[in-house]
């Protein structure tokens, strides 16, 4: 999912983490923490977390209003929950849309210490991840990958920049529009306009360009052997030679349809690829963006097809989410008709306008087939929902049924649904649309149960 999108649009007791079992095909090294150092869970981007979410007992314990839109939160080995945000109005001078690290207290949700950073393209400000020095790595607009800590200083807490790569000679006047650590401690980067480059343990930075007019807006997921780029026309499977020179494994071309969707932010696929299967990254899988939309399940390896299917049975749908991850399971939540404000969205989209109704469905891979386990038509997940291995269900914020009428006024809720069945089994109000609306941004759960979920105006700790 391109969480940052929404991010910029609104813009017009501390405990130490426990240990988790590992991540899907391994623990990145050079992160701070298992499940809640890297936006999209771990490192092949299942969504998915080991620790168990707020569930039955959840409440909004605590929020704070930290002036901007937080679309990416992560939770260091400290216990410290620290967001990149774009602030409606921040930096010297002040500007609309500055990207800001922000820190929160752990057990207020207030906001304990901010540094904006350079403004640029409108995704570098919200991919990131943390390194193994609970540092965040984000890139800023002046064409650099910085790691920002923060330390406790007599004053308080102050965060700073710790590091910076210059990446500018690579990237030029582009923007980064991903961001990971892979297994051999490289950064990742990938750009706007299809610039991917890695950045060595020593600094030592290296690049490659994509096929020009083929444009990035999602991050890039990472496994053992490789890491997969989606574009707005195909997927790639990339390698790092010895020289950190990204490579070329395959390619595999999906329908991106005939212009973008109601619901998506770019005419091509929203869902940041995900690996998953034998061994947790095996498979790699995509939903396209086609008048009808499909689910692509290729080898990883080869790019050979494992199985393909109709995302949803029902017609339009779509989705600028990525699929979450469990064993030989994928959910897919959709997004068909979400309304972004004008700004996020690349180019005019066809229907100019659709109801969000929303969806949400189970495939697994049975015997080398793709088979659908449910279905749902109730729950309008309005932000990157989060499955849970500890307890069984998908957290998220979501709307009430759809009602026709202005969609994005009423009810916010705190729900779970139950990845065996489909059914929600948790219900409650935490906010109001439009002033909690949820924007479809990325939560994270972190030690105790406790979801933190950025909306349009707050910053909400739902705990049990």
């Amino acid at each position: 999912m391109r969480v940052l999108s929404a991010a910029v649009a609104a813009a017009a007791c501390i405990a130490v983490a426990p240990a988790a079992a590992a991540p899907p095909g391994g623990t990145v090294p050079g992160v701070a923490t298992a499940w809640t150092s890297l936006m999209h869970g771990d490192a092949a981007s299942t969504d998915s977390t080991q620790l168990r979410g707020p569930g039955k007992s959840g409440h909004l314990a605590a929020s704070s209003v930290p002036g901007g839109v937080c679309a990416a939160t992560f939770v260091g080995s400290d216990g410290y929950p620290v967001s990149l945000c774009t602030a409606y109005l921040a930096g010297d001078p002040p500007q609309v849309a500055t990207p800001v690290v922000t820190l929160f207290d752990p057990k207020s949700a207030r906001v304990v210490a901010t540094l904006p950073l350079t403004k640029g393209g409108l995704l570098g400000g919200v991919y990131g991840y943390l390194d193994d020095k609970n540092r965040v790595v984000v890139a800023d607009g002046s064409g650099s990958i910085l790691h920002v800590g923060h330390h406790r200083t007599s004053h308080g807490w102050r965060l700073r920049v710790d590091r910076r790569v210059d990446i500018s000679k690579e990237i030029g006047a582009d923007h980064v529009a991903g961001l990971a650590p892979d297994f051999d401690g490289r950064t990742w980067f990938a750009t706007s306009k299809g610039v991917v480059g890695t950045v060595g343990p020593q600094g030592r930075v290296a690049a490659a360009h994509l096929p020009r007019g083929e444009q990035l807006g999602n991050g890039l997921t990472v496994r053992r052997d490789g890491v997969s780029v989606l574009t707005t026309h195909a997927l790639y499977e990339m390698r790092a030679g010895y020289d950190g020179v990204p490579r070329r494994v395959w390619r595999h071309a999906y329908d991106r349809g005939p212009a973008r969707k109601p619901g998506q932010l770019t005419w091509g696929s929203g869902t940041t690829p995900t690996y998953f299967g034998p061994g947790g990254d095996s498979w790699v899988a995509i939903v396209d963006s086609a008048k009808i939309p499909r689910l692509y399940v290729l080898d990883a390896d080869t790019g050979a097809s494992v199985c393909s299917m109709r995302a949803f049975t029902r017609s339009p749908q779509g989705t600028e989410n990525s699929p979450m991850a469990w064993g030989d399971s994928l959910v897919i939540p959709s997004t068909y008709g979400y309304q972004y404000p004008p700004m996020a969205v690349t180019g005019p989209s066809r229907p100019g306008t659709a109801p969000f109704t929303g969806a949400m469905t189970r495939i697994d891979v049975v015997d080398g087939k793709c088979t659908r386990v449910w279905e749902n038509y109730r729950d309008r997940m309005a932000t990157l929902p989060r499955l849970s291995r500890a307890d069984g269900l998908i957290h998220g914020l979501a709307y009430g049924p759809y009602r026709p009428g202005p969609q994005q006024v009423g009810s916010v809720n705190y729900v779970g649904v139950d990845f065996r069945t489909g059914d929600r089994v948790v219900t409650r109000r935490v906010g109001a649309a439009p002033v909690d609306e949820p924007l479809q941004l990325t939560g994270m759960i972190g030690p105790g149960g406790v979801l933190w979920q950025g909306t349009v105006t707050r910053m909400l700790k739902i705990a049990p």
